[in-house]
């Protein structure tokens, strides 16, 4: 079975220890034929450029995710300014963010707070928001970048006010259709949000993917209407996921793609331990399930869909 993953996130920390081996053989030996780093902040957006350049089956996804946008809007500011920026906002954020974490069962709030201080040390590094997109457009102009994502709207955490998240999405749909380049969608607790918004400032122009989709079967077939895939990963194998599990079976194949969102998310029988793009097949066989066809067969098509919506061909 010959696996494709949209979107990984191998710059992640969980991989620290055996990211080398990973991505040098590990992955092409358990079946991977392409995976896409996708970058969310700055130091992912850099990260994927030079994994595509190092490895010749991984490709780049270069964008700013909206818990990470604060690095347009913080840019130019000192490395003392940062340092109480971070402080002063995770004290401001520490009730809300301990009361989240509990109702997650994770670490949650420590999360929240590394996102925090990421986009304040990231700005530091940027004369202005100008400068921040002129670095984002150089690399989304690289030869193996093939979406500008990880883009979006994320309610959940708020770690941006939902107009700075909006004014900044809508920055990165415009770049896209610009570049015609493909756009990688993240929305968390945003569904209609980010709908009306790729329906207003993208639809009609270079098409993408919504990334780990999890809205109504209605709304997914508004979207492809519009000529968008879904990202299907490994929430479709858990028991709870009913509605997901609807999405796939009512949508055409055609349009689905598969996805890690590694280092999580992976699937079951594998739920809780790290992800990576060789479990795509537990996801893959999952959608044969839910189609009614060979689990072989459902890959060839996923695997045809990855190719043409990030428009990267056959060797």
């Amino acid at each position: 079975m010959r696996i494709i993953d949209t979107h990984a996130h191998y710059d992640d920390e969980a991989f620290d220890e055996d990211r080398g081996e990973l991505l040098g053989k590990l992955l092409k030996e358990g079946g991977v034929e392409l995976a896409v780093n996708m970058g969310a902040s700055m130091y992912g957006a850099d990260e994927s450029a030079a994994y595509a350049e190092k490895y010749d089956y991984v490709y780049a996804g270069i964008g700013i995710h909206p818990d990470d946008v604060g690095v347009f809007e913080h840019a130019g500011i000192s490395r003392e300014e940062a340092a109480e920026l971070t402080r002063k906002e995770i004290r401001d954020r520490e009730g809300v963010d301990q009361g989240e974490a509990a109702e997650e069962g994770t670490d949650a709030a420590a999360e929240s707070s590394i996102q925090i201080g990421r986009k304040y040390q990231e700005a530091i590094h940027f004369s202005s928001a100008d400068d921040v997109m002129d670095h984002l457009i150089g690399m989304c102009r690289l030869p193996k970048t093939v979406t500008l994502g990880e883009i979006g709207l994320d309610y959940h955490w708020m770690v941006e006010p939902k107009e700075v998240q909006k004014k900044w999405f809508i920055r990165q749909l415009r770049l896209a259709a610009e570049l015609g380049l493909p756009i990688n969608v993240h929305s968390r607790d945003a569904a209609q949000d980010t709908f009306d918004t790729i329906k207003e400032h993208h639809s009609g122009t270079t098409g993408g993917i919504i990334h780990c989709y999890s809205g109504s079967a209605e709304m997914a077939q508004e979207y492809i209407r519009m000529g968008y895939y879904l990202g299907v990963g490994g929430v479709v194998t858990y028991k709870n996921s009913k509605v997901l599990k609807r999405v796939v079976s009512e949508i055409p194949l055609e349009y689905l793609v598969t996805e890690t969102d590694s280092p999580y998310l992976a699937p079951t029988p594998l739920r809780g331990e790290r992800n990576d793009s060789r479990n795509i097949r537990y996801v893959i066989e999952k959608i044969a399930e839910l189609k009614e066809m060979d689990p072989e067969d459902c890959a060839e098509i996923l695997r045809e869909n990855a190719r043409k919506v990030y428009r990267i061909t056959e060797a």
